[in-house]
C-alpha cells in the first residue's frame, strides 16, 4: 500500500531532515555474512565483528518500520563474479594476507557472488520484492543501475544504513549527495570494526552544514515514521 504523501521533518544534525517517505528509499548497505560473522573475511582480517553486530537490532526496527510504511527498500551486497572478472588486480592483492578475495573460506568462496558468505544475514534477508543490488566496489552507484532504479521510483531522499560507516556507507553517500538525493545516515544503524572512524564518518557528513547529509539516531526517524494502514485510518 502506497505511503501518504507530505513531509516529515527529523531531528538530526546539522539541522531537520525534510523529507517525503512516498520519495525516499531505505538502502542497507552490505549487511553480509563475510563481514559480520565470525570465521567470515572481516574476523579473517583481524577485526572485531562484534562491533559490526551491534547494529543489526536497530537496523531490523528500522527495516520492519520501513516496509510497513511502504518505503522502497534496497539492500547491497558487495562482491564479484566467480571468475572475479570484476575485480581489479589492485582490489585482489590488497592487504598483503594469504588470504584474498575469491579464496575458499568457511561460508564459501569469499566475497564471491552466490556463495552463502556473500549473502546477507538472516536477520536483515530481503523479502518478497525488495531490490537486492549487487555491487563490485565500495560505492552503490559505481558499476550498478541503483540510479536507474531511484530515477524510475521517484526517489529523492535516501535514508542509508550498513556497514562500514567510513567505507561502503561514506562512498555511497558521497555518490549519492553527487547525483543530488539528500541522505539521512542512521547512526545507530551503521557500524565499522572501528569506533574512532564511526565516530569521525558521521562528523564528516555532516560537517559544514550537512556537507554530505545529515546525521540522526534510528529513533529520532522512526518517531515520524508511521505504518501506512495506520495513516490511511487516520
Amino acid at each position: 500500500m502506497p505511503y501518504p504523501s507530505g513531509p516529515r521533518a527529523v531531528p538530526a544534525t546539522p539541522y531537520a531532515f525534510t523529507h517525503d517517505p512516498a520519495t525516499t528509499a531505505l538502502v542497507v548497505i552490505d549487511m553480509q555474512r563475510d563481514f559480520l560473522e565470525p570465521g567470515g573475511f572481516g574476523e579473517m582480517l583481524g577485526n572485531d565483528v562484534s562491533q559490526l553486530q551491534r547494529v543489526v537490532a536497530p537496523l531490523s526496527a528500522t527495516l520492519a518500520a520501513c516496509r510497513a510504511a511502504g518505503m522502497l527498500v534496497i539492500h547491497t551486497r558487495e562482491g564479484h563474479r566467480p571468475d572475479l572478472s570484476d575485480c581489479p588486480p589492485a582490489k585482489l592483492v590488497r592487504g598483503g594476507g594469504d588470504t584474498r578475495i575469491g579464496d575458499p573460506g568457511p561460508r564459501g568462496r569469499i566475497l564471491v557472488r552466490g556463495e552463502e558468505g556473500h549473502d546477507i544475514v538472516d536477520e536483515l534477508a530481503p523479502v518478497g520484492d525488495e531490490i537486492v543490488l549487487d555491487k563490485p566496489g565500495k560505492g552503490a552507484f559505481y558499476a550498478t543501475d541503483l540510479e536507474a532504479i531511484l530515477r524510475n521510483a521517484g526517489i529523492r531522499s535516501l535514508v542509508v544504513t550498513g556497514v562500514t560507516t567510513e567505507v561502503c556507507v561514506h562512498t555511497t553517500v558521497r555518490e549519492a549527495n553527487d547525483r543530488g538525493f539528500e541522505c539521512l545516515v542512521l547512526e545507530d544503524c551503521c557500524g565499522s570494526y572501528f569506533p574512532e572512524f564511526h565516530e569521525v564518518g558521521l562528523k564528516m557528513i555532516a560537517a559544514q552544514g550537512g556537507i554530505f547529509g545529515w546525521v540522526a539516531p534510528s529513533g529520532a526517524f522512526l518517531d515520524g515514521l508511521v505504518p501506512a494502514t495506520a495513516a490511511a485510518g487516520a
